[in-house]
């Protein structure tokens, strides 16, 4: 029985799955920092002394994500949004609707029940829909990232955003900071902020039920809140939701291996 990789090489965080007959072996996941080519190379090498496997004990690998073609070593390149629509589906077969909150950019996706993509819309190219937008907030109120979900849920008055743009979003959150703003509620504010982003790109693809919420973004439970909230929807969130796209990737490995041709 062989096994299968899928490689998703993120523009934050690198993500790795080993399958074997379908089902998830063992995931890796590190920094992408600024080098994806070393990155890849080590996510791959750290999953397999995990799994205590080498390279050729693989049959196939398909890479993903911001910097797929970084990872030199895989069999063939498919694009994430197919992947992390792959991905969900094994997990959450009645899912039609996907947001997914990456680091770069968030995405709304219609699947059906196969998998299979009907419909996408991207964010455009501002970190104010992603996960970036995370990022610079926590770093402007020297927060870790994993506190800002909790903390956010605090919330009694969320700050109300008058820009959508991360940039001027960053120079609003050091006012508030400056006025003395609690960062609870300049949290809930961004929350709320990225909850409307998203909202219209859902709208451009159509609700449709059941919803799941994958990336790094549903680690967050007040962006999740807030989502829920604007969407009036009740969204499922995978155990490891950053790996959907990864997991995707190795299922349609074993599909496409000549292996198994």
């Amino acid at each position: 029985m062989a096994f299968f990789a899928g490689i998703d090489v993120g523009s934050v965080t690198t993500k790795v799955v080993i399958t074997r007959d379908g089902e998830l072996t063992v995931y890796h996941l590190l920094p992408s920092g600024a080098n994806y080519k070393m990155a890849a190379q080590k996510a791959m090498e750290e999953v397999l002394a995990k799994a205590g496997l080498s390279l050729k004990d693989i049959a196939y690998i398909v890479a993903t994500g911001y910097g797929a073609s970084n990872a030199d070593f895989a069999s063939q390149q498919v694009t994430d949004i197919s992947c992390c629509a792959k991905g969900v589906n094994r997990l959450f077969p009645s899912v039609r609707t996907v947001i997914d909150v990456g680091g770069q950019a968030s995405k709304a996706i219609r699947v059906n029940d196969e998998g299979r993509i009907t419909n996408f819309v991207v964010s455009e190219r501002c970190a104010a829909g992603s996960g970036r937008f995370l990022q610079i907030i926590a770093r402007v109120l020297q927060i870790e990232l994993g506190d800002v979900g909790p903390l956010s849920l605090q919330a009694k008055k969320p700050v109300i955003y008058t820009t959508s743009c991360a940039v001027f979003g960053e120079s609003e959150a050091i006012s508030r900071v400056a006025e003395g703003t609690p960062k609870e509620d300049i949290l809930a504010g961004v929350h709320n902020a990225m909850a409307l982003k998203i909202y219209s790109l859902v709208n451009g693809v159509g609700l449709e039920e059941e919803y799941a919420i994958v990336g790094g973004g549903a680690l967050d439970v007040g962006l999740i809140k807030r989502l829920e909230e604007k969407l009036g929807v009740h969204l499922l969130v995978p155990p490891q939701p950053q790996i959907m796209a990864a997991l995707g990737a190795a299922l349609m490995a074993e599909e496409r291996s000549p292996a198994l041709a």
